[in-house]
């Protein structure tokens, strides 16, 4: 049986995108309450009946949970351009690693508005 699982985890951040055209309202300083889901895939192993611990993506997530909370994104290694796109390909790149069996990050920087990344190919 395959089966996806989210795990949701917020953090508050400030940023700027400093590719938008001068003027633009996101060019300037601005904060989110995040949310972003990390989606695992896979087949679930008949004997335990379930396919990861919870517990085990949360301590995946938690560094960079920390890395990122109440901190200005651009200031991140990495994050110089801290668009939804490129934030959920970084945090897809530092997950990846812990957790084989990631398959989407999804970046919620508003209510309204996600972006989502799953891998190269």
């Amino acid at each position: 049986m395959r089966i996806a699982l989210s795990k949701t985890f917020d953090f508050e951040a400030a940023h700027f995108l400093p590719t938008f055209p001068q003027g633009h309202k996101c060019r300037r300083m601005h904060g989110h309450s995040f949310h972003i889901d990390v989606i695992v895939e896979g087949e679930v192993d008949p004997a335990k009946g379930f396919l990861i611990d919870y517990g085990d993506i949360k301590a995946a997530i938690a560094p960079v949970q920390v890395q990122l909370d109440h901190y200005v994104l651009n200031d991140i290694e990495g994050l110089s351009n801290p668009t939804a796109e490129m934030l959920a390909k970084w945090v897809y790149d530092r997950l990846k690693p812990a957790l084989p069996l990631l398959s989407v990050v999804r970046v919620h920087e508003t209510c309204t508005t996600t972006a989502e990344y799953r891998g190269e190919g």
